[in-house]
């Protein structure tokens, strides 16, 4: 099914569609499922698609094994030149519709040996991975529980297109991608004519003491060995050279690695801010907004999945990540809630090292590796089921 599933990938690319709303792409993932004897549920509020495949061999309280591929795309104009680029103005810049190529491979494969399976698998072609967020409105809508016995077990798969040459997958058990925050800081001072800046409380140079301040508290308030990032992206004030305006702007990105971490960094950046302001007779608001948790992978389910790698493409494919990555990934919502493992594997076209990386509008995949997504997607489901393995 290589070729059909490459042109289901290509047909996605072409014509790409961003956030909670992919009604084309949804379309074309019920298209290709037309024909398996799948239970299929639509959202209800986002373009998500649900599909549930019941084993021949199931029991009374079977196992049931979630399979997930994202399915939007990003807001960039695609540069790649390729025949199948899309031209609409967003692009799948990170890969996902090789991700919806793949759990379509992995269904109708998974379909063929439906008889022989001890339990239910549950395919979650989802949306809004990018943004705002697709998996939690997902859960809300009743996808872990969609088989009628909650879902045992999670697995799902990313493509990049640098860093690997291209087939190496790699991974790591516990923690692997971060959790993402935004934070907003108002500073309000009073202003005043630039000339005269003793007579009013300028924001911009306290603005510009809270970030300073915050990359010592990242150095001093947190272990090295679990860390966090807080970056300041946007800093906004004035309107003129010689106007001190009322008041400045800091807009953050905010990384940790563990729930403890977390949620000590919120309160310390809190804490930097205010007291930085207090200290120069002004005030700091912090608009704090919490987004993706930490990305952590089950031990148990990561060495299913790594074993199913080893088995299927040889230890020579593999590589074991030694620290998680800063990225996030909305698929720690559904790891939260059952034991669930993730990797990466490569689709890099050409040299890793030059190679432009994922969200570039150059980002190129190659779709070689659809066959070995779907194939090792079907593989640890089988695994976890308790089926003989493939």
């Amino acid at each position: 099914m290589k070729d059909d599933l490459i042109a289901l990938r290509r047909e996605i690319h072409a014509d790409p569609e961003i956030a909670l709303d992919l009604p084309r792409t949804q379309q074309r993932i019920l298209t290709a499922l037309q024909g398996l004897d799948l239970e299929v549920t639509l959202g209800r509020h986002l373009s998500s698609v649900v599909a549930v495949l019941r084993g021949g061999a199931r029991s009374e309280n079977a196992p049931v094994v979630l399979l997930r591929g994202d399915m939007d795309a990003l807001p960039v104009d695609e540069r790649t030149g390729h025949p199948f680029a899309s031209t609409n103005g967003a692009m799948h810049a990170c890969g996902h519709d090789l991700h919806v190529a793949g759990l379509v491979g992995a269904a109708r494969i998974l379909h063929e040996r439906r008889a022989e399976l001890p339990g239910d698998v549950v395919f979650m072609f989802q949306p809004g991975e990018e943004g705002p967020g697709g998996a939690a409105p997902m859960i809300d809508e009743g996808l872990l529980d969609v088989a009628g016995r909650r879902v045992d077990a999670a697995f799902a798969l990313h493509v990049t297109s640098a860093q690997h040459p291209v087939g190496v997958w790699f991974g790591r058990p516990g923690p692997l991608m971060a959790a993402a925050d935004k934070c907003f800081i108002t500073v309000r001072g009073k202003g005043g004519h630039g000339s005269a800046p003793h007579t009013a409380l300028d924001p911009v140079p306290v603005a510009c003491a809270i970030v300073l301040g915050l990359q010592s508290m990242v150095t001093r308030r947190f272990d090295a060995f679990d860390p966090v990032v807080v970056t300041a992206g946007k800093i906004a004030a004035g309107t003129k050279e010689n106007i001190i305006p009322d008041t400045a702007t800091i807009d953050l990105t905010v990384r940790s690695f563990s729930a403890a971490h977390r949620d000590k960094v919120q309160q310390e950046i809190i804490r930097v801010a205010e007291g930085t302001a207090a200290a120069h007779a002004m005030t700091a608001a912090v608009d704090y907004h919490r987004e993706y948790p930490v990305t952590v992978n089950d031990e148990a389910e990561y060495a299913v999945l790594r074993d199913a790698v080893l088995d299927l493409f040889g230890a020579e494919r593999y590589v074991e990540m030694p620290f998680p990555e800063a990225g996030s990934e909305d698929f720690s919502f559904v790891a939260e809630q059952v034991p669930s493992a993730y990797i990466f594997v490569s689709a890099c076209v050409g040299d890793p090292a030059e190679a432009a990386d994922n969200h570039s509008p150059i980002a190129d995949f190659d779709d070689v590796v659809v066959p070995d997504a779907a194939a090792l997607l079907a593989e640890v489901a089988v695994r976890r089921l308790g089926a003989p393995a493939g």
